[in-house]
């Protein structure tokens, strides 16, 4: 059994060592100021294209609609998601990819020859999610009890009091700068190998995501682990205004008695 996990390591270091010098042989693409840029705001479509479909098979199929946290009101319009679509976008082009390509060629960074072991990838992802989960409780604390920060920060992403998944991103471009650095803070801190780091971004984007769906589904990462708050947790953050200030975890609004209850059945909260 020893040789045979063993040999199953091996395995797993060889498959992420093929893929990492793969990527290496792209290091021309990796390292230019353009991919960083551009990357996270297709990535952000993509994860979200699952979720405009349900919103718009829901309006004719009553079995997606059970699936919705909030059960008496229609699934998000076409209309809605262009207009996010829009926001986002100008946001995009006029602050976050700008600023994400300066990031990106003021840090300079270094490909290393070695990929990561498996037991450091998952190691380094982990700490990166605590360590954002924790940063990202204070300052969205912050964002509401400071009322001067809620007015000009925080305020555009609670327009949506009904979530979906696109308006995850949302906001006021100085919040989402704000999330960008606690996220490449998390891993600078953290130290990651590069495809650490990359898996973190894109893992965080899902959970982004679908905190924001609007949906309930059996295969929700907060049904797998109970120690994720998921989209009800989020849910009852955008229709109180208060409380669940952490955007995964909810050990720290345990902790800080901010944690809200969402009954998902009945669509009311306790605290």
């Amino acid at each position: 059994m020893d040789v045979t996990s063993y040999l199953d390591g091996e395995a797993e270091t060889f498959a992420l060592q093929a893929l990492w010098d793969h990527l290496r042989g792209q290091e021309g693409i990796l390292v230019s100021s353009f991919l960083p840029a551009f990357l996270p705001f297709l990535t952000h479509l993509l994860l979200c294209a699952p979720f405009l479909m349900l919103d718009a098979l829901g309006c004719i199929c009553q079995r997606i609609h059970c699936y919705r946290i909030s059960k008496s009101t229609e699934p998000t319009s076409l209309r809605r998601w262009l207009e996010c679509f829009c926001r986002i976008l100008l946001n995009y082009c006029t602050t976050v990819l700008p600023a994400t390509a300066l990031l990106q060629h003021l840090r300079s960074p270094v490909l290393p020859e070695l990929a990561p072991s498996c037991w450091q990838l998952f190691v380094e992802v982990v700490a990166c999610f605590l360590l954002f989960d924790m940063m990202f409780f204070g300052w969205h604390y912050s964002m509401h009890r400071v009322s001067w920060l809620y007015r000009s920060i925080h305020h555009v992403h609670h327009q949506n009091q009904i979530p979906f998944a696109l308006a995850a991103q949302d906001a006021s471009s100085a919040e989402l700068l704000s999330l960008l650095l606690l996220a490449v803070t998390s891993a600078w801190v953290v130290g990651c190998h590069p495809l650490s780091e990359a898996l973190f971004h894109l893992l965080n984007s899902w959970l982004a995501v679908e905190d924001h769906c609007g949906y309930d589904l059996p295969w929700s990462l907060h049904r797998l682990l109970p120690c994720f708050g998921g989209a009800p947790h989020h849910q009852a953050h955008h229709s109180l205004h208060r409380g669940n200030y952490a955007p995964y975890f909810t050990h720290w609004d345990h902790l800080c008695g901010t944690y809200i209850y969402y009954d998902v059945e009945n669509e009311g909260t306790r605290q």
